[in-house]
C-alpha cells in the first residue's frame, strides 16, 4: 500500500496541535513529523507517546545542529524543518508540508489516489473557512477566464482586491514523492538541485481545508502580525496583487485603517470573510460553497483519549 505522511512546524495551543495530529491520523497518515516551534511539554508528551508520530522541540540544540542558530523568520524555520523531515530516513512514500490550521479533505483515501499517481509531486488546492463557522468553506476557483468575473460578483466591494476570492494562499500544498536526491522543501513548492519541481499533478480528489480566520476575534488578533510578518506582509505585494487595478491586501488594509479605522476592517471582514446567510447564498449561487464537518473533537478523543481537552 502507498503510504504518506506530513511535516509541520507548529506554534499553537495544545488542543489545536492534538486535533491537527489526530485528524490526519484518521485520514490515514502513516507518519507525522511535528516540530514544536517553542517548548510545549504537554503536547510533546502526548505526541511522543503515539507510535506514528515523530516529534521534535525546536530548541537551541535543534537549530545548532540544523543550521547554527534559530532563523528569525518563521517561514525560514518552516522550510528548514520541512526539508529536514524529507531528508530523514524514509518511512513513507509521499510527504507533504502543512500548517496547523490546514486539513486534508479527501473524497477517496489519500493512499489510493497517490498509488495511482506517476508524477513525483502532486498539488492539493485550498478551500478557505468562513470566519465564525466550523464547517462552511469557500472553494478554490480554477484560474480560468471566468474567475475574475466570478470573484467580482461574489464580493462586489472588495472582489477586485482578492486573488481568487481568498485572503490567504491559492497555491495550496505539495505532496512530494520521497527518496529523491538534492531536495529542498519550501512552504508551497519543492526544489530539486535548485530548480523548482514542475511536474506536479493536481489532486482534484483531495482538498486542503484552510482555517485562516476562525472568527472576527481570531482574525483581528492575528491581523497585525500577518500585516507585518505573515501572509499580508509588504514583501508579498507583487504576488498578492490581483489583476485589473486591485490593490494587494497589504496596501488595502493600510488604506482601510487610515481611511475608516476599525470600522473599515469590519466592513471588509463581513463581506469577504465572515459566515452569514448572505455569504453562503452568494457562494452557493456560484457553486463554490463547501460544507464539511471536520469533526476534530471526535478524532482527538480517538487518538488522545487522555488529553482531556
Amino acid at each position: 500500500m502507498t503510504t504518506w505522511g506530513l511535516s509541520a512546524t507548529i506554534l499553537a495551543p495544545t488542543p489545536e496541535i492534538l486535533r491537527f495530529a489526530a485528524y490526519h491520523l484518521d485520514q490515514g497518515a502513516h507518519r507525522l513529523y511535528l516540530y514544536l516551534d517553542e517548548e510545549n511539554e504537554t503536547a510533546f508528551g502526548f505526541l511522543k507517546a503515539h507510535p506514528k508520530i515523530r516529534v521534535t522541540t525546536c530548541n537551541t540544540a535543534h537549530w545548532k545542529k540544523l543550521v547554527g542558530k534559530r532563523p528569525a523568520k518563521h517561514q525560514a524555520r518552516q522550510t528548514m524543518n520541512a526539508t529536514h523531515a524529507y531528508q530523514r530516513r524514509v518511512e513513507v512514500d509521499w510527504l507533504i508540508h502543512m500548517d496547523v490550521d490546514e486539513f486534508l479533505v479527501p473524497q477517496v483515501p489519500i493512499s489510493d489516489v497517490l498509488g495511482k499517481t506517476n508524477a513525483t509531486s502532486a498539488r492539493v488546492r485550498p478551500m478557505e473557512l468562513l470566519g465564525g463557522s466550523s464547517d462552511a468553506f469557500k472553494a478554490f476557483i480554477p484560474p480560468n477566464g471566468e474567475r475574475r468575473a466570478l470573484v467580482d460578483q461574489i464580493y462586489p466591494t472588495f472582489g477586485k482586491h482578492l486573488r481568487g476570492g481568498f485572503l490567504s494562499h491559492l497555491a495550496g500544498k505539495l505532496l512530494v514523492r520521497t527518496g529523491l536526491k538534492d531536495m529542498s522543501i519550501q512552504i508551497h513548492n519543492a526544489f530539486q538541485a535548485g530548480e523548482i519541481m514542475q511536474d506536479a499533478v493536481e489532486l482534484v480528489q483531495v482538498d486542503l481545508a484552510h482555517c485562516h480566520a476562525k472568527s472576527w476575534d481570531d482574525w483581528r488578533a492575528a491581523f497585525a502580525y500577518r500585516l507585518e510578518k505573515g501572509s499580508y506582509r509588504a514583501e508579498l505585494k507583487a504576488a498578492s496583487k490581483p489583476a485589473q487595478g486591485g490593490m494587494s491586501l497589504h496596501d488595502l488594509f493600510l488604506w482601510l485603517q487610515a481611511d475608516q479605522g476599525e470600522a473599515g476592517l469590519r466592513i471588509f471582514y463581513d463581506e469577504a470573510v465572515g459566515d452569514s446567510p448572505d455569504m453562503r447564498a452568494r457562494l452557493d449561487a456560484h457553486g463554490v460553497l463547501r460544507v464539511i464537518d471536520l469533526d476534530l473533537d471526535a478524532a482527538l478523543k480517538r487518538h488522545f483519549p487522555g488529553a482531556g481537552v
